[in-house]
């Protein structure tokens, strides 16, 4: 379908080249998410982002999401998007940790700052962890999203958060402070571990995936009951973790 131009065109170029960042920067965005990000109303944010549908930087979904259109997606190219066989490649090996380690595994990349569960396999035991796939979680919150924010640079992981940490009581200095210096910790070790922070009673540990460049592209991770796996057990998934994101990043 051909988009019409709209009959109130945006005269504010600061404004839309703003819009056009928070695309970039998000990947999704709501008309209320412009609006309060640009400090504009409603109708004016709208029209921004008819505007850029119009120009084919954006594109607007059934449930009236904006995402980046062919042009935005032409100039950022270079960026790092997970192959299209991924799921194909990583899943025997989700199969054979989930066997390995007797507990639910997850496979995931980063969206915007969110994290988005790609594929799973649940352990075998009786007690365990369900697959999550097509959730999308606070990346900061997951043993995988934090593997993947532990690649970003510091510029980079403070435009994903522009109001600090999502949550009650969020103060923007001290949650990035926080989380720049636990990414530092991850970066140091290779892998990330959450101790029920993404849901109580569950912990995790998570390591990226890389393409042939070395570029983190995605996330494996492990998921246990907390009730199995306290914060010194979690080391104990650390090797066959890492061995299984080598096996997927080798095949990509």
């Amino acid at each position: 379908m051909q988009n019409l131009q709209p009959s109130y065109p945006v005269s504010a170029a600061g404004n839309a080249l703003r819009a056009v960042r928070l695309l970039h920067e998000h990947d999704e965005l709501r008309v209320m998410d412009v609006a309060d990000r640009l400090g504009v109303a409603r109708s004016t944010a709208h029209r921004i982002l008819a505007m850029l549908v119009f120009e084919g930087f954006a594109e607007q979904d059934r449930h009236k999401v904006y995402r980046p259109g062919p042009a935005l997606r032409a100039i950022r190219g270079s960026r790092a998007t997970p192959p299209p066989d991924l799921i194909t490649i990583a899943h025997p090996h989700l199969q054979r940790l989930a066997e390995t380690v007797r507990e639910t595994t997850h496979l995931m990349v980063l969206e915007g700052n969110g994290t988005r569960f790609l594929d799973g396999v649940e352990g075998p035991q009786a007690l365990r962890v369900s697959f999550r796939t097509g959730t999308l979680l606070p990346a900061h919150v997951t043993s995988g999203g934090k593997a993947l924010l532990a690649e970003l640079p510091p510029e980079r992981l403070r435009a994903l958060y522009p109001h600090g940490l999502p949550g009650e009581g969020a103060k923007e200095r001290e949650d990035i402070e926080r989380l720049t210096a636990e990414l530092m910790t991850i970066r140091h070790n290779g892998w990330a571990y959450n101790l029920q922070e993404s849901e109580p009673g569950v912990s995790a540990a998570g390591a990226c995936v890389r393409d042939h460049t070395g570029t983190a592209v995605a996330a494996v991770a492990v998921a246990a009951p907390s009730a199995r796996y306290s914060r010194d057990r979690l080391t104990e998934l650390a090797q066959p973790l890492l061995a299984v994101a080598r096996d997927i990043s080798r095949g990509l």
